[in-house]
C-alpha cells in the first residue's frame, strides 16, 4: 500500500491554502490502495501577528469519511513541535510527502522540516508552490523561500509564469519542465498543473436566488469581489471600474464579501502593540508601495456615491455560506494589480460555472480565455476593466464553455500527476 503525507492547514483553519491541502488530501485518499495523512499546523505564523487565522464559523466536517488521518502538530512558536512534526512524518514513513508552500514568513519551520527530511530520510519531498519570485517582495523574502524550499526533491506549480519564477529563484538549479504526465532524466522536476476546482463549495439546487437578491439590495447584474481583502487583489480597481459602470447603467450591483487582511478594530493595549510589530517587521517583506497597513478601499465606495449600488459584506465567509454569494453573481471580478499564482477564487467560480473578469497580469491570461470563460482587461486602466464588465453583460460567455474548464480541472487528475512525478524522483 502507498503512503502519501500532505503537509498544510486541515480543517478549522481559514483560507485558500487550507481548502487546497484539504481537497488534495481528499483526492489521494480516493486512489486506490492509498494510505493518506494530513498533517496540519496549529499555528502557522509568529506570536506577533494577531490576526486569528482560525475558523471558527464553518461547521461542515470538510474531511469526512475520507480516510485521511489528520494530525495538529506543528506549532510556529514551540520549536519542541517542529520536531515532534518532523518525528511523525518519519513514522508515518510515506512513499512522498507534498508540501504547500504559500508564505515566506513560514519559512524557517518548513525549511527545517524538508531539511530534515532529506538529510536523514528517504521520503521524497514534493513542494506544491502558491507563491513565486513576485517583484514586489523584498530579498529577504526571496532569500526565505530560497531556505525553505531549496532541497525539495520536485516542484509543482499552477501557471508557467510561477515555473519562470523558481527558475529565477534557483538560477544555479537545472529543471526539467514537464506538463502532465511527461517525465524525462533531465534536471530537479519542475511538474505545471493547474489549480483544481474546489467541489467543496457546490451550488445548492433550492436555494432561492431571488430571496437573496432582495436580502442583499442586488439588482438584475451583480460582479462579486469574494475572499481575503489584500492589496495586490485590487479590490479598488473593482471599486473605480464599476463606479464606472453604473454611471451607464442602473442595472448593475458590486457585492463584496470577504474579510480585511492586516486590520482590525479597538484592541487590547497588548494586541495593538503586536500588531504595530507586525507592521514595522512586514516592512521588510514588502515594499513600501505594497504595504496594506493603510490600504481602505472600501473608503472609495462613499466618495465615488456608489453606496446605493454596492452590497458589502465585511467578514469572513464559512463554508457553508460560500454558495449564497455565488449563486446570486453573474461573474467574478478578479483585477488583480499584480501578478500571483492562481486564484482558489477563480477554482471556486469555475464549479459555479461563474465566468471571470481578470486583469493581463500573473496567471489570468493562461487560464481566462478571452470572451470564452470570461473576459480579460488591461492591469492599471479602470476604462479598460469597465468594458470587460459591460462586456460580460452583453456577450456572457456560453455555459458549455465553463463546463468543459470544469472538468478538465479536477482533483482526481492532478493527484495522479502528483504520483507520477513523485515516482519519478531518484533517492
Amino acid at each position: 500500500m502507498k503512503k502519501i503525507a500532505v503537509f498544510g492547514p486541515g480543517p478549522g483553519f481559514k483560507g485558500g491554502i487550507a481548502s487546497f491541502s484539504i481537497s488534495l488530501a481528499k483526492a489521494f485518499a480516493g486512489m486506490e490502495n492509498t494510505e493518506t495523512h494530513l498533517i496540519s499546523w496549529t499555528h502557522q505564523y509568529p506570536f506577533f501577528i494577531p490576526r486569528d487565522f482560525k475558523d471558527d464559523k464553518s461547521q461542515t466536517e470538510l474531511l469526512g469519511k475520507s480516510g485521511v488521518t489528520a494530525h495538529y502538530l506543528l506549532n510556529f512558536n514551540r520549536f519542541l513541535t517542529w520536531k515532534k512534526t518532523y518525528r511523525k512524518i518519519v513514522e508515518i514513513n510515506p512513499d512522498f510527502i507534498v508540501f504547500q508552500w504559500s508564505n515566506p514568513i513560514q519559512a524557517f519551520p518548513i525549511g527545517y522540516l524538508i531539511r530534515q527530511l532529506k538529510a536523514n530520510t528517504n521520503i521524497r519531498v514534493i513542494a506544491d508552490l502558491h507563491f513565486g519570485n513576485r517583484k514586489e517582495y523584498s530579498s529577504i523574502v526571496k532569500k526565505l523561500a530560497s531556505y525553505a524550499i531549496k532541497y525539495a526533491d520536485a516542484y509543482v506549480v499552477h501557471s508557467f509564469k510561477t515555473a519562470i519564477e523558481i527558475k529565477e529563484l534557483f538560477p544555479e538549479g537545472t529543471f526539467n519542465l514537464t506538463e502532465g504526465d511527461q517525465n524525462t532524466d533531465k534536471g530537479k522536476p519542475l511538474l505545471k498543473l493547474y489549480h483544481p476546482i474546489y467541489d467543496m463549495y457546490a451550488p445548492d439546487p433550492s436555494f432561492d436566488v431571488a430571496a437573496q437578491k432582495e436580502q442583499l439590495h442586488l439588482k438584475k447584474y451583480v460582479f462579486l469581489f469574494f475572499g481575503f481583502i489584500i492589496k495586490y487583489k485590487g479590490l479598488h480597481n473593482a471599486i473605480a471600474a464599476f463606479a464606472e459602470l453604473s454611471k451607464m447603467r442602473n442595472d448593475v450591483s458590486l457585492l463584496i464579501a470577504g474579510e480585511s487582511s492586516w486590520q482590525a478594530g479597538k484592541q487590547p493595549k497588548k494586541k495593538r502593540f503586536l500588531r504595530l510589530f507586525s507592521r514595522r517587521l512586514r516592512a521588510w517583506f514588502v515594499s513600501r508601495k505594497e504595504d496594506e497597513s493603510n490600504y481602505h478601499p472600501l473608503e472609495m465606495i462613499d466618495m465615488l456615491g456608489i453606496r446605493d449600488c454596492v452590497t458589502v459584506v465585511n467578514e469572513f465567509v464559512p463554508n457553508e455560506e460560500v454558495h449564497k454569494y455565488y449563486q446570486v453573481s453573474d461573474a467574478i471580478v478578479l483585477f488583480y494589480e499584480t501578478g500571483a499564482t492562481a486564484s482558489g477564487v477563480e477554482s471556486i467560480a469555475y464549479n459555479f460555472r461563474i465566468p471571470i473578469l481578470a486583469t493581463r497580469v500573473g496567471h489570468f491570461p493562461e487560464t481566462v480565455k478571452d470572451a470564452v470563460t470570461g473576459y480579460l482587461a488591461d492591469p492599471d486602466d479602470v476604462m479598460s476593466m469597465t468594458e470587460a464588465m459591460q462586456a460580460l453583460i452583453e456577450q456572457p460567455p456560453l455555459l458549455e464553455n465553463l463546463e468543459k474548464v470544469a472538468k478538465a480541472m479536477n482533483w482526481a487528475n492532478y493527484a495522479r500527476s502528483v504520483c507520477n512525478i513523485a515516482s519519478s524522483v531518484r533517492i
